[in-house]
């Protein structure tokens, strides 16, 4: 049994700085993951919300295409299918191929954009939660669209979207382990490895679960703190 608890140490026979520098892996291919699905959820969200019928439309029809593909066949589509498609775009050009895609940046593109489709909801549920006679008494007294958003839309929206983007955000995390697929050394990719070079699969994958709920945990901390703090704010100047 010590032995074995060994292989998760950080001693010379250990797993454990790989499994560090794995975690750490995760986390930044699920921020970077986050941040590019609220750029682009919230250019989705505000189409849904004021673009005329057609932009509507595309950004329905986008959200639809995103939730309803799998996960893994959209990161398969840019990962290897981004490598055909660059690799037949560099011969064309006289370069000699084949030629690599990063797995890191498509792995989180396409993770960025899954969640993007579910981000534009929730942001767009958060903006139609905003009572109108509050953008109304703001528009009457005089204020501009940008102090509108700033004063009145921004912190009323903030309260409501702040627990369904921790969830995104929570969700974001567990989409990460896809990009496994892509050989890039995240934790899903070194618990295969770990696993399959001292056959110890449950100890392994018990690490890789401790990983997920340390990051998760620790982010719905921060979440609920963020709330508390942006609702009494909000509670505050209403008062």
């Amino acid at each position: 049994m010590i032995e074995k608890l060994s292989l998760v140490g950080f001693g010379p026979d250990g797993w454990g700085w790989v499994f560090a520098q794995a975690g750490f892996m995760t986390f930044l291919v699920a921020f970077t993951a986050f941040g590019i699905g609220l750029l682009v959820g919230t250019l989705v969200a505000w189409a849904r919300i004021s673009g005329s019928k057609p932009v509507q439309v595309a950004a329905s029809a986008y959200v639809s295409v995103f939730r309803g593909v799998p996960d893994i066949l959209i990161i398969y589509l840019f990962f290897f299918g981004g490598r055909q498609a660059i690799t037949f775009v560099g011969t064309a050009l006289g370069m000699q191929g084949p030629l690599e895609v990063s797995a890191f940046a498509a792995g989180a593109l396409a993770v960025g954009l899954i969640s993007s489709a579910s981000q534009s909801e929730v942001l767009r549920g958060a903006y139609q939660a905003v009572p109108k006679g509050t953008i109304e008494a703001g528009v009457a007294v005089g204020m501009t669209p940008l102090g509108l958003f700033r004063r009145v839309i921004a912190p009323q929206a903030l309260v409501t979207a702040i627990p369904g983007m921790g969830n995104q955000w929570q969700g974001t995390v567990k989409d990460s382990a896809v990009v496994s697929v892509t050989g890039l050394v995240e934790t899903m990719r070194q618990v295969a490895i770990a696993s399959g070079t001292t056959r110890e699969y449950l100890l392994f994958a018990g690490v890789g679960a401790v990983i997920y709920l340390l990051i998760t945990t620790v982010s719905d901390k921060i979440t609920r703190i963020a709330e508390h703090s942006i609702r009494y704010h909000v509670e505050t100047k209403v008062a």
